[in-house]
């Protein structure tokens, strides 16, 4: 007999995993509500300004990689502490020294990549405690904690405004460190966790066309996610003359949508299956976003339309996380690194891509239609995989968990 989510797992792990998770995400999104100001203070123009938002997103995902292999070798909760010493470093020498020159913006940036690969600790943190019929509500949980970036857009302008910008990073200090102390005290690594991985067992990991195909899907999902929480401030106050604090607010509605939607779309996958709901994700993703290179119904209409969309791409981050660790469960620490850092590759093209796109051609609408084609491509991805995956690692007989 099946027990309840609530009692099969180690809930003060799930919920600190958690807080971790959004604070992390809070600190790795700082520069994007910010991006206004820096590109005034340094002098930059609207790709360099692109490159600066999008800079943590990169470095964030590469890092993911490494922070998988530690998982692995010293445990979550470890590489967890060591990921938010070095970035409450960072905060606090932003601080006290200030940003002068894109160059220091950059390194800045690199350094706060690190809180982005705490998706590689906080998620297998929390999966190796539950049992597969219950990988998508707990990694949903977990995972919900990219809210933190809603509150790096709507907060940190508000704060800049009154306090100024640089003081942001030192203020931002109070909540990390708090969360840092409840992290140290409560979470705990799951006693079932696999042994250590050899250097060899990442690259046969790649080795597998699966690990590719689940790379590409959340590049679509979390990329479209984390590019657009990163780009949208920027585009707002571009396409609709919005002051910092109004386009954080619009941008806030957007990317809290699609955190909330990241548990239900766990919950959803569990029920449903992580396949149909991802057919479902891409299909309505893709008609969304060319829907918003149109600009249709102004400021109101193209925001409610990205709403949607982000809702939809929250589902699928979700979704893809159900699957991951049904077809990777002893490889789930380097496999969310790899996943993860796939994402976050995919996020930072967006970034970038969509600051480049508006610097050559005065719009950002090419850009946002090249994203909806590329949904369209992983829908088609996943309709070819499907039959396989559910007659192989997918079956009733390999999983109690809906494939």
């Amino acid at each position: 007999m099946q027990k309840s989510f609530w009692k099969s797992g180690h809930t003060p792990t799930l919920l600190t995993a958690f807080l971790y998770f959004d604070l992390s995400f809070m600190t790795w999104y700082l520069l994007s509500p910010l991006q206004k100001i820096l590109q005034a203070e340094l002098g930059l123009s609207v790709d360099q300004r692109a490159l600066v938002v999008a800079t943590p997103i990169l470095a964030g995902a590469l890092l993911r990689v490494v922070f998988g292999i530690l998982v692995d070798r010293i445990g979550p909760k470890m590489a967890g502490v060591i990921g938010q010493l070095v970035v409450m470093s960072a905060l606090g020498i932003a601080w006290l020294n200030g940003i002068h020159s894109m160059a220091q913006a950059l390194l800045l940036g690199v350094s706060l990549g690190v809180a982005g690969a705490a998706f590689a600790v906080a998620l297998p943190l929390a999966s190796r405690w539950y049992p597969p019929e219950h990988q998508g509500t707990a990694m949903g949980i977990a995972g919900a904690g990219n809210s933190g970036t809603v509150l790096a857009v709507l907060l940190a302008p508000v704060l800049a405004t009154a306090y100024g910008w640089q003081n942001v990073f030192g203020l931002a200090l109070i909540p990390v460190g708090v969360a840092f102390i409840l992290f140290v005290l409560f979470a705990k690594d799951a006693p079932n966790a696999a042994a250590p991985k050899r250097f060899a067992d990442y690259t046969k990991a790649l080795a597998d066309k699966d690990a590719w195909w689940f790379m590409f899907f959340y590049m679509i999902t979390f990329g479209g996610f984390s590019g657009f929480a990163g780009a949208l401030p920027g585009y707002f106050a571009d396409q609709f003359g919005f002051d910092l604090k109004t386009a954080g607010i619009y941008t806030a509605a957007c990317v809290f949508s699609g955190s909330v939607m990241r548990p239900l779309g766990g919950v959803l996958a569990d029920r449903i299956g992580g396949v149909k709901s991802l057919l479902v994700v891409y299909t309505a993703a893709s008609v969304l976003i060319a829907m918003a290179g149109f600009n249709l119904g102004g400021a109101v209409g193209t925001t409610a339309t990205f709403i949607i969309a982000m809702l939809f791409l929250g589902m699928g981050n979700g979704s893809v996380f159900q699957l991951v660790p049904q077809r990777f469960r002893q490889e789930i620490g380097v496999m969310t690194g790899l996943i993860g850092m796939a994402g976050g590759v995919g996020g930072f093209l967006l970034a970038a891509g969509l600051g480049k796109v508006k610097a050559m051609t005065g719009s950002y609408s090419l850009g946002l239609w090249l994203f909806a084609a590329l949904g369209l491509v992983a829908w088609i991805g996943l309709t070819n995989v499907k039959s396989r995956w559910r007659t192989t690692w997918g079956s009733a007989a390999m999983t109690s968990a809906r494939i």
